[in-house]
C-alpha cells in the first residue's frame, strides 16, 4: 500500500521537517543561475536591479527566463532524491508508486487524457470570444519553447508532486496514522504554495478554490490508484499544454505559445467548472479503467501497520 510504504519506525514526523527544509535549501541553490544572470544584466545595462518576482521574469526574453526558472526544480528534485535516500532511507520508488515498478501506461494514458480536455477547453473558449486572443505563433521561438517546455516542465511538475503526493503525503501519513489527514494537508498546502501567483492579484482569492481542488483531485487519485502515476501524467500535460497553447501578461510566466490572451482577468465559472463537473468526470473515467473499491476506506480509513 502506497501510504504504508513510508510508515517505518525511524520515519518519524521531525525528519519530514528537517527533509522540506533541505528541498528547499537544494530549490534556492537552483535559482543561483537566475539570480546571477539578473545581477549581470543590471551591471551591464546599468539598470536597477528588479525588487518583485514579477519584474525580474520580464528581464529577459521569455525562453531564456523559463529556462533559468525550471532549473531550479532540478536542484529540488536532486534535493527530493538525497533526503528520501539518506534522511528516510527509501528507495525514489516507493515514494512513487506501491507497484513493482512505474507504471509508464497510467501515467501516459492521464497526460494524454488531460491534454485532449485542456486543447478542447481552450478551443470552446476561443470559439466563444476570439477577439480576446491573438495569434502569438512565431516559428523559431516556438520551436524552442517545445523543446525548453518538453525537457523541464515534467521536471517541475513531477518535482512538486514528489514533494506533495509522495513525500509530504507519506509524511503526514506516518504523523497521523490515518489518510484523511494527508490528503487534507498536502492539497492545502498545495494551493496555499500558490497564492503569491499574479493571477491571484488579478482574480482575488476565489482562484484558491481551483487550486486547493486540484491539489485534493491529484492526492484523491494518488490514494485512490495506490500511487502517483496518474497524478504525474495530469500535471505535466496541464502545464506543458498551457505553456504551449495560450500565454498572457498576467500569468506566472510569458511564454512564445501559439495563442495569447489578451482580455482583463476575471475569476467566473472557469474557476469553479473543473473542480465541481470536469474532476469529478476524470475520477469517473479513472475509476472505471482501473477498477477502483473502496472508496471510504482509502480516503479516511485508518492505517494500521
Amino acid at each position: 500500500m502506497f501510504l504504508e510504504q513510508g510508515i517505518k519506525p525511524h520515519n518519524k514526523f521531525f525528519l519530514y521537517l528537517i527533509g522540506s527544509v533541505i528541498i528547499i535549501i537544494a530549490s534556492f541553490i537552483g535559482q543561483i543561475p537566475l539570480s546571477v544572470a539578473v545581477l549581470y544584466s543590471s551591471y551591464v545595462n546599468k539598470t536597477e536591479i528588479p525588487t518583485n518576482n514579477d519584474a525580474v521574469l520580464k528581464i529577459f526574453e521569455p525562453n531564456l527566463t523559463l529556462f533559468l526558472v525550471m532549473i531550479s526544480f532540478v536542484f529540488a528534485f536532486g534535493g527530493v532524491y538525497l533526503v528520501v535516500k539518506y534522511l528516510h532511507k527509501q528507495t525514489l520508488l516507493s515514494v512513487t508508486t506501491s507497484r513493482k515498478k512505474v507504471d509508464w501506461n497510467r501515467i501516459l494514458f492521464s497526460f494524454v487524457v488531460w491534454a485532449i480536455c485542456s486543447g478542447l477547453s481552450f478551443w470552446a473558449v476561443y470559439l466563444k470570444d476570439p477577439e480576446k486572443f491573438i495569434w502569438n505563433f512565431k516559428l523559431i521561438p516556438f520551436l524552442i519553447l517545445v523543446v525548453v517546455a518538453t525537457l523541464l516542465i515534467p521536471i517541475q511538475t513531477s518535482t512538486e508532486e514528489y514533494v506533495f503526493r509522495g513525500y509530504l503525503m507519506q509524511g503526514f501519513a506516518n504523523l497521523a496514522k490515518n489518510r484523511w489527514f494527508p490528503l487534507l494537508m498536502t492539497s492545502l498546502i498545495f494551493g496555499s504554495m500558490h497564492v503569491f501567483n499574479p493571477e491571484v492579484a488579478k482574480m482575488g482569492y476565489i482562484i484558491m478554490v481551483y487550486y486547493i481542488g486540484t491539489g485534493l483531485f491529484l492526492g484523491v487519485i494518488t490514494l485512490m490508484d495506490e500511487g502517483m502515476e496518474l497524478a504525474l501524467g495530469f500535471h505535466a500535460a496541464n502545464n506543458l499544454t498551457g505553456a504551449l497553447l495560450v500565454t498572457s501578461d498576467w500569468t506566472v510566466f510569458q511564454t512564445h505559445s501559439i495563442f495569447k490572451d489578451m482580455s482583463e482577468p476575471s475569476a467566473g465559472l472557469d474557476v469553479i467548472l473543473p473542480v465541481v463537473i470536469v474532476y469529478p468526470i476524470l475520477l469517473l473515467v479513472f475509476s472505471k479503467k482501473y477498477k477502483w473499491t473502496n472508496w471510504k476506506e482509502k480516503l479516511t480509513g485508518k492505517i494500521n501497520i
